[in-house]
């Protein structure tokens, strides 16, 4: 699952230069060995090694437990429970305790976050502004795959992707969904160099005044179920009137839906690699005291 985190990173990196490669790890994606020796000494001693910021707040682990704690304490305006910080502790703690990298942190939203991923584009004379809405959880390639369709429409397109909150979503989706809240939700989609805006907590229906205000010359949606407004009514009646309404193909069978379901069946294996990855992570932390404690 490629998150925010991920996102932020690649940003960080690609600021550093001007072509950025990036390799994918197999499943051990642990940077140092369990004797203390870090993988990266042979660029360091070459003097061409730079460090991202970690993103805080936000981890696989922590996402993978939310699917699997099937409770909604994750959601925006909703009191965290205490059984939910308790077995997200599980999920990411071995019987040694925490590792920095593999453990759980509560995610802040700020400013500055926002602006980081927000293309700060404006739309300019001739532009196509398209808007498209939904939940956009645990941003994957189906949503890429949709967004970069609806991206091939126009000419030059403005793509504004319209969030709705989390109550909204947990409406119509049910279970504990969304799995990401309505802020790690935001910077998942800025994050796409497709979108251009995101409109945080869009209504369910797109009404007049939401085309007007935005200008939007077409409203897009995919090709998943379409659930009826609180009243019943359709969503999408408005653009449909003003005939600026298309269903988009992404192409991709991928939903949240089936991520989610892999992620619960492959519960046990999960949870035993987590704990094998934290315990190799205790161990280098205390190799890595042990050559501090030697140097002194």
């Amino acid at each position: 699952m490629v998150h925010y985190g991920h996102s932020n990173q690649l940003r960080q990196a690609r600021a550093m230069g001007d072509y950025l490669i990036v390799g994918v790890h197999t499943d051990d994606d642990i940077t140092l060995t369990v004797d203390g020796k870090d993988t990266y000494e042979e660029v360091k001693t070459a003097g061409r090694y730079r460090e991202c910021k970690r993103t805080q707040g936000v981890s696989t682990t922590d996402l993978v437990g939310r699917m699997l704690l099937m409770t909604k304490a994750h959601h925006s305006n909703i009191d965290e429970d205490l059984d939910y910080r308790k077995h997200t502790d599980n999920f990411g703690k071995g019987p040694k305790g925490h590792s920095p990298w593999t453990g759980v942190s509560q995610f802040l939203q700020t400013s500055q976050k926002i602006i980081q991923f927000a293309s700060g584009k404006e739309p300019q004379p001739g532009d196509t502004i398209i808007y498209v809405a939904g939940a956009f959880d645990l941003f994957h390639i189906g949503h890429v795959d949709f967004l970069e369709k609806v991206h091939q429409l126009a000419e030059k397109p403005y793509i504004i992707v319209g969030l709705h909150f989390d109550q909204e979503v947990n409406r119509y989706k049910g279970k504990n969904y969304p799995i990401m809240n309505i802020h790690e939700r935001t910077l998942s989609v800025l994050a796409c160099r497709y979108v251009s805006e995101v409109v945080i907590g869009a209504p369910y229906a797109v009404t007049a005044d939401l085309l007007d205000h935005f200008r939007v010359t077409l409203v897009c949606h995919g090709m998943t179920e379409l659930v009826p407004d609180k009243d019943g009514s359709d969503p999408y009646e408005e653009p449909k009137r003003r005939g600026i309404f298309q269903l988009v193909d992404s192409g991709s069978n991928l939903t949240t839906d089936l991520i989610v379901q892999r992620i619960i069946k492959n519960r046990l294996e999960f949870e035993a690699r987590n704990q094998k990855k934290e315990a190799k992570e205790l161990a280098v932390l205390e190799a890595m005291k042990r050559l501090e404690e030697e140097k002194h």
